[in-house]
């Protein structure tokens, strides 16, 4: 999310229409005052005033949507699917598809489509503020200090620098983060971060991704695809370090296959430009010194809490390494103050974690059911090829918290619609308790692991066990079909291995 805060850069392109934002009324006091219109603030400004609350929205910028829609899921995951077109097309024959033999890409129409879809959704946020009565209000918000008298005063200053008061019962932090770079570096049309990737005006023949995160493996897989020659340099000991061990090393193998130069336990030293680009000097897992080189650098290294400049120090809050620490409903130690999205300390920093947290906040304030947001039950999805989906622990960690464990694993090379569509990498991997046979943990790397996951979430929520699961019904022949076999293979009954 970028909202609330000056940006660093411009959005690449600037191609979006300025909507109407509403002109402040002093005397109006709110029920509830987000500050940034991210995933994480327009999410709870629709749920609050849906449930009947009067709520404004605070944007700095003239587009609602933050880094979600704009610089971050919606764009990569666009130019993800066109990759993956493209690699459809590269075997069109064998699919029955002739006269395909010499495809051309087309990368401003690769740019153009991405940017259709950002412009589409930008306009649907417009009309749902719209529909629900949302105020939104152009300005960069703060906090003017702690409520008085139950009231809490807002400064939204505007981009003319004039600063208004706003009045609100109560005030939810969306402020959203930026993306992290190396010390001593800063971005430019060489050295890119997220945001630059996104909009470059030429398909790089070469790209080293330094970070291998969801948003470094997700770019390695885009480029690599569209041809480039890709390199990724990570710090730990193995690639997506946050998912359980076998998924990366499953990726790893499915990488250096395509071509992928993978490079774990590294240590980056320095970033030279070239004349052609640019050279990263790294020592490698053995303490050698490497040299590579590309035309660009993305610097993938996670992102940083945009707290800095939005009066907390006029409050009780105290932030941990700029994150600020909230309870279960999200509150901060500031009565009547809320955090969501990215900001917060101890969440993973994902758009449907703070959309989540947000309809919690909206909920428990409006006197309605809410549920508290649980860690251990966020799906994380990363959309590179083959994709990967999990929620839940990880064999590992399962083991550190004490659980006796049973685990079954089946692969997609068992499943028939994994073979129609031609993906029969990677494997589904259930972790769940010997005692009493419930799931505590799925872990997906193949086709579509993005959706199949859904399932296994909605199954720990519900504390289902393997054995209730084996006996749900999956349609066949499905990708989905493969959970099944998934599960009974904790038992060691998996029907189609």
């Amino acid at each position: 999310m970028f909202e609330g805060v000056n940006l660093p850069r411009p959005y690449a392109g600037n191609f979006f229409i300025r909507t109407e934002r509403t002109t402040l009324a002093e005397t109006t006091t709110y029920d509830l005052a987000i500050i940034g219109g991210g995933p994480a603030g327009y999410t709870c400004a629709i749920r609050a005033a849906q449930l009947g609350l009067k709520v404004a929205l605070i944007e700095k910028t003239d587009k609602l949507g933050g880094t979600c829609l704009h610089v971050g899921c919606i764009p990569t995951k666009a130019m993800l699917f066109s990759a993956e077109i493209w690699d459809h097309i590269k075997h069109a024959e064998s699919y029955g598809v002739d006269n395909v033999s010499a495809p051309k890409l087309n990368w401003q129409n690769v740019l153009k489509r991405k940017n259709d879809i950002i412009v589409k959704h930008t306009k649907g946020l417009e009309f749902l503020m719209k529909k629900n009565k949302v105020t939104v209000v152009s300005g960069y918000g703060r906090l003017a200090g702690p409520a008085k008298d139950g009231v809490f005063t807002l400064s939204v200053t505007a981009a003319d620098g004039k600063a208004t008061p706003l009045q609100a019962k109560k005030v939810v932090l969306a402020t959203g983060s930026d993306a992290r770079m190396l010390p001593g570096y800063q971005a430019d049309d060489t050295i890119l971060t997220n945001i630059e990737i996104l909009s470059l005006p030429v398909m790089p023949k070469s790209l080293i991704v330094i970070g291998s995160g969801a948003v470094g493996v997700e770019f390695a897989s885009v480029f690599s695809s569209f041809g480039a020659e890709v390199s990724i340099i990570e710090a730990l000991p193995r690639i997506v370090p946050v998912e359980d061990e076998e998924i990366s090393k499953e990726l790893t193998r499915k990488y250096k296959k395509r071509g992928i130069d993978v490079n774990t336990g590294c240590k980056v030293d320095k970033i030279e430009k070239t004349k052609t680009g640019a050279k990263v000097t790294f020592t490698d897992a053995s303490g050698k010194s490497v040299v590579k080189e590309a035309e660009k650098v993305l610097v993938a290294v996670g992102r940083g809490p945009r707290t800095t400049d939005v009066g907390l120090d006029k409050t009780n809050i105290q932030t941990d390494r700029g994150f600020i620490p909230v309870n279960e409903w999200m509150e901060t130690s500031e009565p009547g103050v809320y955090a969501i999205g990215d900001i917060v300390a101890g969440l993973p920093q994902l758009a449907h974690v703070g959309a989540m947290a947000g309809v919690v906040v909206a909920s428990k304030l409006a006197g309605q059911y809410a549920r508290a947001v649980r860690k251990d039950r966020v799906p994380g999805c990363t959309y590179c090829d083959p994709q990967i989906g999990s929620v839940g622990l990880t064999e590992a960690k399962a083991k550190e918290a004490g659980y006796q464990v049973k685990v079954g694993k089946f692969p997609f090379a068992g499943n028939s619609k994994a073979t129609i569509l031609d993906a029969h990498d990677g494997f589904v991997k259930v972790i769940s308790d010997a005692k009493y046979g419930e799931i505590l943990g799925v872990h997906i790397i193949g086709p579509n692991a993005t959706e199949l996951i859904g399932e296994c979430v909605t199954a720990i929520e519900l504390e289902a066990t393997v054995e209730e699961m084996m006996f749900t019904i999956h349609a066949h022949p499905t990708l989905y079909e493969s959970l099944l076999d998934g599960f009974s293979a904790v038992e060691g009954m998996a029907i189609n291995a």
